[in-house]
């Protein structure tokens, strides 16, 4: 199976509600928001931080990016940077590299979402290819996920 299929079922063995959208292929946040149909803000974009040795799955809404400084300071590290895609394309076999979904819990990855996403009812995210997404409420991910609410984002 591949990373939609397994992240289907995950969500199915635990009883949480999701809608599953397909659309024109899409590489960047803010494409799949606009061929979506939904605010940028609804879109969690996840963006891979490497920081203390580590990588660590940070996600945030599509029209904001991550400022190291505070994501150096959520790590208690000296100094974080993006990760690049070879850095980390092995840690998800199963999803297209840019496409994967945030659930840092399945691919044992530390999980930062940003403050103003989590206040969010509903959130949109990729699921594992550049043509797919799945929407749910955010209190079910968060239930499920357990990220740490931190802020380190910022507008475009």
């Amino acid at each position: 199976m591949g990373c939609k299929e397994d992240l289907e079922a995950y969500l199915r063995e635990n009883k949480v509600p999701f809608q599953v959208q397909h659309h024109a292929v899409a590489y960047t946040a803010q494409e799949v928001a606009a061929a979506e149909h939904v605010p940028g803000r609804m879109l969690a974009k996840v963006v891979m931080i490497l920081g203390n040795g580590g990588l660590s799955m940070f996600v945030l809404p599509a029209p904001a990016r991550v400022d190291l400084d505070r994501a150096a300071t959520v790590l208690s590290a000296k100094e974080a940077r993006l990760a690049q895609e070879d850095e980390f394309a092995g840690r998800f076999p199963d999803c297209e590299v840019g496409a994967m979904p945030p659930f840092g819990n399945l691919y044992d990855l530390p999980l930062y979402v940003d403050r103003s996403l989590a206040e969010d009812e509903t959130i949109v995210f990729d699921s594992g290819t550049h043509t797919d997404t799945m929407s749910m409420k955010y209190a079910d991910f968060a239930r499920l996920a357990k990220p740490i609410v931190a802020e380190f984002a910022r507008p475009l």
